[in-house]
């Protein structure tokens, strides 16, 4: 199995001049990075979610579930991080410890989440813009902000199609003019967006905690339906599956290690800090919003905060939170298309990828062509493609990477036992068996069409690396001229 050893990551990883990524991220730019992309709109959708379908008021276990799953995979990814701070995150660390082959599957799998997933958000953000400027009277024509292939029945009762989803569109191409001028003035506009909507956030739990009524948390862990998954304890598991969703952002913290400062000391704060915070405003949040309204009312519904909300006497509350859904969502996709771009910065330096996606700009020292491309491909596809079509992004993929880290970590504390680490994962082989154990169990318990849509976007991976990656493979390449100079003529 061909490997990237240890000695040339690291040499990579010092690398300057031209061709290098900029360091200019500091601990708190990572904080701010991580829970930029972590509180997105996905918090104030799928709490109430897995709430009415799955744990009912003991969403708040599946959210400590979830996080203990990723402290597990957050300390394996710290040690890496710090081990071999070079962009590309589960992928880099996949190519040293199991090969090309798994890096090229988890760099993929990377691929799917931040770039399908931008779009997603994207389209979604478009939605919430129209109501959030329906509600002082501003309206947008129904066909700019619906894909082709969809159709919306009008107060006069006419049906239109739509032409392209205008606001979906530019927002994506806004964000990614941020990005391509380089980490510092993307960290700048992340952490105000981070202030703003964690100030909502703590707004609503601070406001709503005085209306709680006891009695919606009777049973705190409703009796299972007789479905795996539907309540019960399976219930809170499959819960922790449907919400793992959230907490995605530390993974992408990873990414940033070729741009930040003394990355041996800052990527642990920036990954564990951003998760730490995270995780108690959550189970906050959780709290609040199931006490305020039975989790039966949240069933359907896509904005339980709503519902909540309706249990108070702050109804300005609601304009308040649509803000900071519209201000979640900017900031998804900002770390989105930052950490797409440094993934196929890392895959293309490897030769996997065609050279466009690793050429830097002169002045901002970033994947400025890629960054372009890769904003306009899914400018365009959250402008033309229905959210229906573009389907709902899910944990699966970033489950798999955490495996692969913690997996990783056992592997090379046997491979490299002796290499300086600025960062130690505790109690090995404890914590990443642990890991590895707790993410296939909410693998496990994901639907079958979470799998199948998983298995498909490989297959076409695979398809890619065997045409083209392998083939161009700089390593291998390397390998073979090797070998080429060591035959006898």
């Amino acid at each position: 199995m061909l490997k990237k050893s240890l000695a040339l990551l690291q040499l990579e990883a010092a690398e300057t001049g031209t061709n290098s990524l900029k360091r200019s991220l500091n601990g708190i730019s990572l904080i701010a990075i991580g829970i930029g992309v972590i509180i997105g709109a996905g918090l104030f959708s799928l709490t109430g979610i897995a709430a009415a379908n799955n744990a009912g008021p003991a969403v708040t276990l599946s959210f400590i579930v979830a996080a203990v799953g990723c402290a597990f995979s957050a300390l394996c990814y710290a040690e890496f991080a710090a081990l071999v701070p070079v962009s590309g995150s589960a992928y880099t660390y996949s190519y040293a410890t199991m090969g090309e082959l798994f890096a090229w599957i988890i760099g993929w799998d990377l691929v799917l989440e931040y770039s399908v997933g931008a779009a997603t958000v994207a389209i979604s953000w478009s939605q919430y813009l129209v109501k959030f400027l329906g509600k002082y009277g501003l309206h947008i024509p129904a066909q700019l902000v619906m894909s082709p292939f969809e159709s919306a029945k009008l107060a006069d009762g006419s049906t239109v199609s739509g032409y392209v989803n205008v606001p979906a569109m530019l927002i994506v191409l806004a964000i990614t003019a941020i990005v391509t001028r380089g980490t510092k003035g993307s960290a700048w506009f992340n952490a105000l967006v981070v202030a703003l909507k964690v100030a909502v956030v703590l707004v609503f739990i601070a406001l709503g905690w005085q209306y709680i009524d006891p009695a919606n948390y009777q049973p705190y862990i409703p009796a299972n339906t007789g479905e795996f998954g539907e309540f019960g304890l399976s219930g809170i598991l499959r819960g922790a599956g449907v919400i793992f969703f959230v907490f995605i952002g530390f993974d992408i913290v990873a990414t940033m290690a070729q741009e930040t400062k003394n990355p041996q000391r800052n990527m642990p704060i920036g990954i564990l800090g951003s998760l730490a915070v995270c995780t108690v405003l959550f189970v906050l949040f959780g709290h609040v919003l199931t006490g305020l309204a039975n989790y039966t009312e949240f069933k359907n519904s896509a904005a339980p905060v709503a519902i909540a909300i309706e249990k108070t006497p702050y109804a300005w509350l609601s304009s308040a939170v649509i803000l900071a859904i519209l201000i979640g969502y900017t900031s998804v996709i900002l770390v989105d298309l930052l950490g797409q771009s440094r993934v196929f910065f890392s895959m293309s330096k490897d030769g996997l990828l065609p050279p466009i996606f690793s050429k830097l700009h002169p002045k901002f020292n970033t994947p400025l062509q890629s960054s372009l491309l890769l904003g306009l491909f899914i400018a365009l596809f959250a402008g033309f493609v229905p959210i229906a079509v573009v389907g709902e992004m899910t944990s699966i993929g970033t489950l798999l990477a955490f495996v692969m880290v913690c997996l990783g970590v056992l592997i090379m504390r046997r491979t490299n036992p002796d290499a300086p680490r600025p960062f130690r994962t505790p109690w090995v082989p404890v914590v990443p068996i642990l890991g590895i154990v707790v993410c296939v169990v909410m693998m496990a318990s994901l639907p079958w069409e979470t799998w199948l849509r998983l298995i498909v976007w490989l297959a076409l991976g695979m398809a890619i690396y065997f045409g083209y990656g392998k083939k161009h493979s700089k390593l291998r390449l390397a390998q073979v001229a090797e070998q080429k100079a060591e035959t006898p003529a």
